[in-house]
């Protein structure tokens, strides 16, 4: 199994009303608790805009700068993303189209390198 980030910018959401932000995430909620069931959800989270952005951080002399700004430039904001952990890229497709279908905005895949997971033995009393 390997772990694929889906995402989607901020950026290619159009505008949403209140209703239309409640029935999007009761929408995107039922395909998390679907990816739940099937085994494959590791974590997700959304919102996220430039209104949410807290700092920039920036390496000098080998020291950690922190600043509220200016940012680091960019035309794009991570919207909200979902970590599962499937097969393939068939399925990471799958679950891509399922949120793409029920929030009716685009969605990137991309999976992590190197980030198979490897099965544990299982414990025994």
């Amino acid at each position: 199994m390997a772990e694929y980030v889906i995402a989607f910018n901020d950026e290619w959401v159009p505008d949403q009303t209140a209703e239309d932000l409640r029935t999007k995430s009761a929408g995107g909620m039922a395909v998390i608790a679907e990816m739940e069931e099937a085994g494959v959800f590791v974590f997700s989270n959304g919102g996220i805009d430039a209104s949410t952005a807290i700092c920039s951080v920036e390496a000098k002399d080998g020291e950690p700068i922190f600043s509220d700004g200016p940012y680091i430039e960019t035309k794009e904001h991570l919207g909200g993303f979902c970590v599962v952990d499937v097969p393939d890229d068939e399925t990471a497709r799958y679950w891509a189209g399922r949120l793409a279908v029920v929030l009716n905005w685009p969605q990137e895949i991309h999976r992590f390198p190197g980030r198979e997971r490897h099965n544990r033995p299982t414990e025994t009393a």
